[in-house]
């Protein structure tokens, strides 16, 4: 073990609770009014420094929250100021000129297109613009639209979905959140504390490092890239790898799991972590969790987007690229899912920076795609076979297969896609208190269709260059999904904190029935012989092989030296 993740462990043994105070100080006590006259005791300020220094934590960590207006729970001036004056539209389209009217004007006046699927679009924009927007489009959207926030509906939203002082002083008198960790709800209980609130990354960092301190056997910090502005991009490998040296090393069987592409998805950043916390600390304790760690590798990444993570904390709470420059010098920013080189940009020619979902000027434009493909492919020559990619996003509840570049073209293995996202979606809706999930192609989910379902609507978006697609049509990960994960627009991105575990454990048991159809278990391959036991077997027979040829060349040897 490192010397200095030793020396904080052993520190927090000596007194459990000093943990409780170490990343979230950095956040909570940076000098912003707190509820009450609640100052941090002498030993609880060395501890903050013990652990900081440490652990590099910064003495203080900026956020749009410091802002906080009167006690009463209400957004302060600068966050009225900022968002007060917007509101979130839903459209609902029932034809094609309508989807195409719709696409031109928010093309036009450059506004935030939230989510477009076959039901619905969801639009922010600013109430002072509501009429240019409306003058664009055909009568039969001047009426055909609802708000989804509307006067301080979303500067509160975006208050609340910000750690709170009185949540924080709640975790320090709460003694669980120590290096002994309570069992995950999957065995029982409310869960940690830790995910009872969004986390900066200045906080996922150190808890990302503490898991690798502690749990040696099973879980590896790594690196899956740098970004732009040089933050590392963490991940967590867990996994069980054989001990017996005589056991002839196959290719380490690999699920993929991202979050955070898009800045503004906190919980899909949140679920990512969950979703490791739960592996990590249940292996040895739950028998399938066990099985699975020892028969697969998990690569976790909570936001693959760290620059824009970090802007959305301390600057714009909806940002969703990245921060890497563009031709514009006010319009910042690649949209990561985007930018990646299979089908680049898809149908459209928008080369707008200034969009949303601006895919940059050529392929793989976007930094963190770009590095982050990279290490896949240079993992896939390094004895790792990936086998499943999920990557997270929010909102609207879907489960996506490929393709999302087109509905013109179906995946080779569309059969088993389809069939492993309607168990996923199952899995979900069968967990506690699991919320229903549409499944559908990634292309279907992100256009409207006609009544018939037959003639597609002209997409609000292009979704070209999406990871999705790369990783399953360039990488040849053959179970690749995009899942969207909670809500269905009453919250958008802004999904209260409450949430945080609820759709941790849904998503943990559509992870488990994933395990389960890759071994075999259930689905088409239910009764089909255990996945390592075919990978053992096919390394005998490949053995047996080498020792035929080796006979073989034996035998020869032999009648050229009697034939001398």
């Amino acid at each position: 073990m490192r010397q200095p993740a030793f020396t904080v462990l052993s520190l927090l043994l000596l007194c459990p609770s000093l943990i409780t105070a170490a990343p979230h100080e950095s956040i909570w006590y940076d000098g912003s009014p707190s509820t009450g006259n609640h100052s941090p005791r002498p030993w609880r300020k060395l501890s903050d420094a013990i652990i900081r220094r440490v652990w590099g934590l910064p003495d203080t960590q900026k956020s749009l929250r410091i802002d906080n207006g009167p006690a009463n729970g209400t957004p302060g001036r600068h966050l009225v100021a900022r968002y007060g004056g917007d509101i979130v539209l839903r459209f609902n389209i029932t034809t094609a000129e309508e989807a195409s009217a719709l696409a031109e004007a928010t093309d036009i006046l450059f506004l935030d297109v939230w989510e477009f699927n076959s039901d619905w679009v969801d639009i922010r924009i600013a109430k002072d613009v509501v009429p240019s927007l409306l003058g664009l489009l055909p009568p039969s959207l001047q009426t055909a639209h609802v708000p989804l926030m509307q006067d301080l509906d979303l500067a509160q939203a975006i208050f609340s979905s910000y750690p709170s002082p009185s949540a924080t002083q709640s975790h320090h008198d709460d003694h669980s959140y120590s290096p002994h960790l309570k069992p995950s709800p999957r065995l029982g209980g409310k869960g940690h504390p830790f995910f009872q609130d969004y986390q900066p990354l200045s906080v996922v960092n150190p808890w990302m490092s503490l898991m690798a301190s502690m749990f040696t056997t099973h879980v590896r910090r790594i690196n899956v890239g740098v970004s732009y502005e040089g933050r590392d991009i963490p991940a967590l490998r867990v996994g069980v790898h054989p001990t017996n040296k005589q056991q002839r090393l196959l290719p380490r069987r690999t699920v993929l799991i991202v979050g955070g592409s898009h800045a503004r998805e906190w919980i899909s950043t949140s679920t990512v972590n969950y979703l490791a916390w739960t592996l990590i600390n249940l292996y040895g304790k739950d028998r399938e969790i066990t099985r699975l760690l020892e028969q697969f590798d998990f690569v976790f990444v909570p936001t693959l987007n760290p620059d824009g993570y970090v802007y959305s904390w301390e600057v714009d709470r909806l940002w969703r690229k990245n921060r890497q420059p563009t031709s514009l010098r006010f319009c910042k920013g690649v949209d990561l899912d985007r930018s990646y080189g299979f089908q680049w940009d898809g149908d459209s020619k928008s080369t707008n920076p200034c969009s949303e979902s601006f895919p940059g000027d050529a392929p793989f434009d976007g930094v963190e795609a770009r590095r982050f493909s990279e290490w896949a492919k240079n993992e896939t020559e390094n004895n790792v076979e990936f086998v499943g990619f999920i990557d997270l996003h929010s909102y609207s509840q879907q489960i996506l297969y490929p393709y999302s570049y087109t509905c013109d073209e179906e995946p080779p293995s569309i059969e088993d896609l389809q069939e492993l996202a309607m168990g996923l979606g199952k899995a979900i809706r069968t967990s506690r208190k699991g919320h229903s999930y549409k499944v559908t192609s990634a292309c279907e989910g992100n256009v409207a269709f006609s009544k018939d379902g037959k003639k597609v609507f002209p997409r609000i978006e292009t979704a070209g260059g999406s990871a999705l697609d790369w990783f399953y049509h360039e990488l040849g990960v053959k179970f690749s999904f995009q899942i969207k994960l909670r809500d269905t627009g009453s919250y958008g991105f802004l999904l209260p904190k409450d949430n945080i575990i609820p759709t941790g454990n849904e998503i943990l048991d559509a992870v488990l029935y994933l395990g389960r159809f890759m071994l075999g278990e259930v689905g088409v391959l239910d009764a089909a012989p255990n996945a390592e036991e075919i990978a053992f077997k096919k390394a005998e027979e490949e053995e047996e092989e080498e020792e035929d040829d080796d006979d073989e060349n034996g035998r020869m040897q032999e009648d050229d030296q009697i034939e001398l």
